[in-house]
């Protein structure tokens, strides 16, 4: 049947087609289960607002909540119609939509301030978030703006830092954290993170590893939170020990605090072992397992090292010079890396001939500088690039959910932080905490 536009020029009314709205969310975001007759030509935002209406029928304080909707697991990112034309599902019977809330955020907190380039960030323990800066300087932040305890003792720009035991001490006393830096060196702190004070907290290293003879680019450390490990421009790999240990030798430095002369021991340690094929810098390292090192090089490739026998068990090829790299997502198998050109690629390892990427993103503009699984989804991930963004995806579409431009600069890293929030540090010397982002 026609329908008459405002201009008076006739148009074909919407087809209608039967849909049930379902959820694994809990109340009050269930929709009642019947099924209901909507035109075809509605997308997301078309969906939302019927789901909206399904959902505060009989509430007086409902307020609008923005979702997204799969069919087939299968996220919509066009209109019904050209969804089921393009994917050839029949609209003749009742379509099934489930739908989640909009993985986005909510929330901009204040931007915190550094001196220099935030070229790090980790936000593994949710009681903190650990930053390195151009400065020379880490820094703990218990929440935007509330910087707590500062490390000094580099002497040259901090490029990677790590929490070495994520699962939190039981009181928080003696948290562990690595920094590295062009400086050559990797330094290893303790603190306690349930200490409140007043003023910044100013921390010694209490171990300095030396080894590398270039700028050091990645730091990891294992699950169980005794080694770590550290990828470099002189295209190596080393494993270091990372708990107190009594081997190295001892180096007392003067503490700078004014109102006591005790001496504050650093121990300065070589590393256990490398892992050496690379051949050029290792720009990132992840160790996903203990016996099982990922690392990323401008050299092209992605390698997977068996940490006992010092040997890599995998050696992917990629186009680009890879500057990041992750693992996560299914079966925490998936490989997720970004390099000099604007493509998140995605391997799946597990499949034969596993060389080609399983999932190609390419929404950036510019060189991609992180990219981050969500620790407890098989879909979700963050990346940041060159071009001042951070994008939130999901392997279900190829679109980004969401893009995040507080950023007036390059973007040089990003994370998660607990579990809702997205962490990121730039050139424009902030840490950017984006946070509300529903994520399961």
């Amino acid at each position: 049947m026609a329908g008459m536009d405002i201009d008076g020029n006739v148009e074909e009314a919407a087809r209608r087609v039967q849909v049930r709205f379902v959820t694994k969310l809990k109340a009050p975001f269930k929709a009642p289960p019947s099924s209901i007759a909507i035109p075809s030509n509605l997308t997301r935002l078309g969906l939302s607002s019927i789901v909206n209406n399904l959902l505060k029928a009989g509430k007086d304080d409902w307020n609008p909540e923005p979702f997204d909707f799969l069919i087939d697991g299968e996220l919509v990112r066009m209109s019904l119609e050209e969804f089921l034309l393009a994917k050839g599902i029949s609209a003749e019977k009742i379509l099934e939509i489930e739908y989640i809330r909009a993985v986005a955020p909510r929330k901009e907190e204040e931007p915190s301030l550094h001196d220099d380039w935030v070229s790090a960030v980790d936000g593994s323990n949710s009681k903190f978030v650990l930053t390195g800066c151009y400065d020379g300087f880490g820094r703990i932040w218990k929440a935007a703006g509330s910087c707590t305890h500062r490390l000094e003792g580099h002497t040259d720009a901090i490029t990677s830092v790590c929490v070495v035991k994520p699962r939190v001490a039981q009181n928080g006393a003696d948290q562990i954290v690595a920094t590295a830096s062009k400086d050559r060196t990797l330094r290893l702190w303790k603190f306690d993170a349930d200490e409140s004070s007043d003023q910044i907290k100013r921390i010694r290293a209490f171990k300095i590893l030396h080894g590398h003879n270039a700028s050091v680019q990645s730091v990891a450390a294992n699950p169980a939170g005794d080694m770590v490990c550290s990828g470099s421009w002189d295209s190596q790999i080393a494993l270091w020990q990372a708990s107190g240990s009594d081997t190295g030798d001892v180096v007392s430095v003067k503490k700078r605090k004014k109102n006591t002369d005790e001496e504050d021991p650093q121990v300065e340690e070589e590393a256990k072992s490398t892992l050496v094929g690379h051949t050029q810098c290792v720009s990132s390292v992840v160790w996903s397992q203990d016996e099982t090192i990922y690392s990323a090089s401008w050299d092209h490739t992605i390698r997977r090292w068996d940490v006992e026998m010092g040997k890599d068990s995998l050696n992917l090829y990629c186009d680009k010079v890879v500057n990041c790299l992750d693992v996560g997502g299914e079966g925490s198998s998936l490989i997720a890396a970004g390099g000099s050109d604007p493509v998140l690629r995605i391997w799946d390892p597990r499949k034969p001939g596993s060389s080609a990427p399983v999932y190609q993103f390419s929404s950036h503009s510019s060189w991609i500088s992180a990219c981050k699984w969500h620790e407890k989804s098989w879909f979700h991930l963050v990346s940041a690039s060159y071009d001042g963004k951070v994008m939130l995806w999901d392997l279900r579409t190829a679109w980004p959910l969401a893009v995040i431009d507080t950023h007036k600069d390059k973007v040089l890293c990003a994370d998660w932080w607990k579990g809702e929030s997205v962490i990121s540090g730039g050139a424009d010397s902030k840490l950017c905490i984006s946070s509300d982002v529903c994520v399961l």
